[in-house]
């Protein structure tokens, strides 16, 4: 059965009137988003849609106008968001030798990768990888990883400082479906176990089904937002998509009530 969205917890994240104009053209416009902490909001669309472009706003690498908020409700006050990140990919030169120790150490303490390794550091890492089932990858080279191997060491860089907000961009691109199973499941455990909101830029609809606890169908503007049954039953969602797969994706809705 599909999980309930508990009620928003220790925080929510409001992103109000965002937008991003680049060289005199309208990326994004009046991007309004409530994201509750324990949730999975996954990002569709159609390519060029504005997507990637709504996660680097998000993490402030370009300009922007309109306000992210972080509301902590247990005292009422403004707090600065902690952002983790998984981007779509990363480049590593073949026969690199970084380890992913390295990689992770020079990540989090800023120190270049020729450093001597410490214990502490060490410990904290592999303590990370653990939660992804990738502790024995540590002394691995990264070059040498496979793509569900990298995606899991990715993620636990992401959360080691524990953040608020998860955000991903097609993390799981290229990965079989096995690796998209246990993605998926993975993010089932995030939800449960840390006091954070995720956001998933996903093409596949299928997985979205199943998993998302709530849908942003984005060009641009927010086209529609809601569960999924409220998306992908919309008139909206048949403009950007073909709906030959519609029936299926509704009936594993129902089935999940």
């Amino acid at each position: 059965m599909r999980k309930i969205i508990k009620p928003c917890g220790f925080h929510c994240i409001k992103i109000n009137n965002l937008g991003v104009t680049l060289q005199n053209q309208v990326i994004l416009e009046n991007i309004n988003l409530h994201i509750h902490c324990g949730s999975l909001n996954a990002i569709i669309g159609k390519n060029g849609a504005g997507k990637s472009t709504l996660i680097r706003a998000i993490l402030d690498d370009i300009p922007h106008t309109g306000q992210i908020e972080f509301k902590d409700t247990k005292d009422g006050k403004m707090q600065k968001l902690k952002i983790g990140y998984v981007p779509q990919s990363i480049n590593i030169e073949k026969n690199t030798p970084v380890s992913v120790y390295d990689l992770i150490a020079s990540y989090k303490g800023r120190y270049p990768v020729f450093f001597p390794k410490t214990k502490k550091m060490y410990q904290k890492i592999k303590e990370a990888l653990t939660i992804f089932e990738a502790e024995d990858l540590i002394d691995k080279q990264v070059c040498n990883l496979s793509g569900g191997e990298l995606q899991r060491v990715l993620l636990s860089m992401a959360i080691m400082d524990k953040p608020n907000l998860l955000l991903l961009d097609e993390p799981v691109s290229g990965i079989d479906r096995n690796g998209m199973e246990l993605f998926y499941k993975t993010m089932e455990y995030l939800k449960n176990h840390y006091d954070l909101a995720i956001i998933l830029i996903s093409h596949d609809l299928d997985y979205v089904a199943e998993y998302a606890d709530h849908v942003v169908l984005l060009d641009t503007k927010i086209l529609k937002q809601g569960s999924v049954k409220e998306v992908f039953a919309s008139p909206e969602f048949d403009q950007v998509f073909s709906t030959g797969n519609k029936e299926n994706w509704m009936n594993k809705e129902e089935n999940d009530d």
